[in-house]
């Protein structure tokens, strides 16, 4: 079988579902997968050895954030990514997009500093370091918006409209590097608007709503963007293997409708966090303001009775 300089094959048969899911494992990815899902199961096991609860939905959201990695990096999908840009696209909108959410939602951070031992005293230990890097003026700087949506948005239109792309695609380790890329730019996007785990950067609901929004039209215009291209936008997608039977303007236009209608998917499954969060933030509240009006008497009631009765005595 043909192969490319970076180890991807190049003579695939035509593209079908059926054998974009079939497993081919990228070792790094599939290492990655395997090491996040067992340090996750060794902090959940340690919680529960000590009799802490652990949400089984965390777990679950975690668990299901590592395999859409895998699904896209461990199977065929990421050798017919190599070639036809269609399927590339179905890789960085899952990874930079659909991952990350997941993930976040299995409050990783939150996990690690509840199943991380304290360090004895004088002594730093994972535990302490982590907590040090999540107060860090790097932390602080790459999760604040003005660093978060120019990423995001350069994620996209510097990478794939620059030769920067085609750099990164004439290497195997260059390729690995650009998908961990949009990971890590999904993670940092995303993390401070879902706001389950702690960070440096935590503004208000409808902030993280106006964060989340302020980002996601730019997918759509980059979607717009390539289907109404007349020509191919990318050099490495110009000339796939006849083996695979496709048309480039036509796979081009695949890929810009899968850019355009994939934004919403994430939006969505935001928003509906967030307002999760929100309603069970107000709940909250409300119990501790009955609790500490049944504390003090509801003294700032009679306060206020006293007021008005102040003011038809001086009538």
């Amino acid at each position: 079988m043909d192969h490319s300089g970076h180890g991807m094959t190049t003579d695939l048969p035509p593209f079908t579902l059926g054998r974009g899911l079939e497993f081919s494992p990228d070792l790094f990815f599939l290492i990655g997968c395997l090491a996040a899902l067992g340090l996750y199961g060794w902090g959940v096991a340690r919680l529960r050895r000590r009799g802490d609860a652990w949400p089984v939905s965390r777990t679950v959201f975690f668990t299901v954030g590592v395999l859409t990695i895998a699904l896209v990096m461990c199977t065929r999908l990421n050798d017919y990514g190599m070639v036809m840009f269609s399927v590339h696209m179905v890789q960085h909108m899952v990874i930079s997009m659909l991952s990350p959410i997941l993930l976040l939602l299995g409050a990783p951070v939150t996990l690690a500093l509840r199943a991380l031992p304290v360090a004895g005293r004088g002594s730093t230990g994972p535990r302490e370091l982590l907590l040090k890097l999540l107060h860090s003026r790097y932390m602080k700087v790459i999760t604040h918006p003005g660093f978060t949506i120019p990423m995001f948005i350069a994620s996209l239109y510097a990478l794939y409209f620059t030769p920067l792309f085609d750099f990164l695609m004439g290497s195997k380790p260059g390729h690995i590097g650009m998908m961990v890329h949009f990971l890590m730019v999904g993670v940092v996007f995303f993390w401070p608007i879902m706001g389950v785990d702690p960070g440096p950067h935590r503004p208000g609901y409808v902030m993280r709503m106006l964060e989340l929004f302020a980002g996601m039209p730019f997918h759509a215009f980059f979607g717009i963007a390539l289907m109404m291209a007349s020509e191919p936008m990318v050099k490495a997608y110009e000339n796939p293997p006849a083996s695979l039977g496709i048309d480039v303007l036509t796979d081009q236009n695949a890929a810009g409708g899968i850019a355009w209608a994939f934004s919403e998917i994430p939006s969505v499954l935001v928003l509906i966090a967030l307002v999760y969060q929100w309603y069970h933030s107000e709940q909250r509240q409300a119990v501790r303001q009955d609790r500490a009006a049944d504390r003090n008497g509801d003294k700032e009631l009679e306060a206020y009775n006293a007021y008005l009765a102040s003011l038809q005595t001086r009538r």
